[in-house]
């Protein structure tokens, strides 16, 4: 008999995946945002330059996952994880210097909303990524998720503004309008990266509400799928075994799209 078992490929063990080039980067990243929190106020440039190489890393390891074929879904989540972490604590730093600080606070809670309704309602409907939106009805949605210079554009932006705005914030208590427009008004090279960061940022947000918005919408169509698949089966069930009709009315065969009775 021959022997088959060299023809089958060995089974990737859990430690594998863990060892990734691109989860390896991600751990780096955490190490770094970690310890630039620490010195965040001590050292604020240290910190700015920290936090932005682990963003791009960000990048890095998504070239690295697939350049090796080393694409997971622990990756992936990781990924994500790590990202709105970083950035929720960046806001909540914010939200500390500057007043109002419920201006942060919103940014991260339609963040966090946006990105979790997102994933949740990918898996709901079967979808293998939550970038997988070609069937949605905005078109800036689609080119967000389908081309990446765009995106890589839009979330750049998004995590320049916050550290300029740590950056040049002299203390606590900061009026965000005050120093927002006394920094565009310089007409310094920081100015123009200032204006072209909010662009950008103001179309992430307006993505992150579309964003929640359809998925909000996914996850209301599956309830009412459901709901349907059962009142179609309590229909079924009452014209077969309560009425004795062989068949179902073709009025409910169309509403609830159920097939045609067999045999009671």
């Amino acid at each position: 008999m021959a022997n088959t078992s060299k023809s089958r490929p060995k089974k990737q063990g859990k430690l594998s995946v863990y060892l990734y080039i691109p989860n390896i980067i991600g751990y780096i990243r955490v190490l770094l945002n970690v310890y630039a929190f620490a010195i965040c106020f001590s050292q604020k440039w240290v910190f700015s330059t920290l936090y932005f190489v682990s963003f791009v890393c960000d990048a890095v390891d998504g070239w690295c996952a697939r350049k090796f074929n080393q694409v997971s879904t622990f990756g992936a989540v990781f990924d994500m994880v790590t990202d709105r972490i970083s950035t929720a604590c960046l806001l909540v730093i914010l939200s500390q210097v500057y007043r109002p600080g419920l201006v942060f606070v919103s940014l991260l809670a339609l963040d966090i909303a946006s990105h979790w309704l997102q994933m949740y309602s990918t898996f709901l409907v079967g979808k293998t990524s939550h970038k997988d939106v070609k069937d949605s009805s905005s078109w800036l949605f689609r080119l967000y998720y389908g081309n990446r210079m765009f995106m890589g554009f839009c979330c750049v932006a998004c995590e320049v503004l916050y550290i300029i705005l740590f950056l040049i914030a002299e203390g606590q208590n900061e009026n965000l309008v005050d120093v927002l427009l006394s920094s565009l008004q310089q007409g310094s090279p920081l100015s123009f990266l200032l204006a072209l960061s909010l662009f950008g940022w103001a179309i992430k947000q307006i993505i992150n509400f579309i964003q929640m918005k359809t998925a909000a919408d996914a996850c209301v169509l599956y309830d009412i799928e459901n709901a349907e698949a059962l009142i179609s089966i309590i229909i079924f069930l009452y014209y077969r075994r309560i009425c004795g009709y062989p068949r179902v009315p073709a009025f409910w065969r169309s509403r609830y799209r159920l097939e045609v009775a067999t045999n009671r």
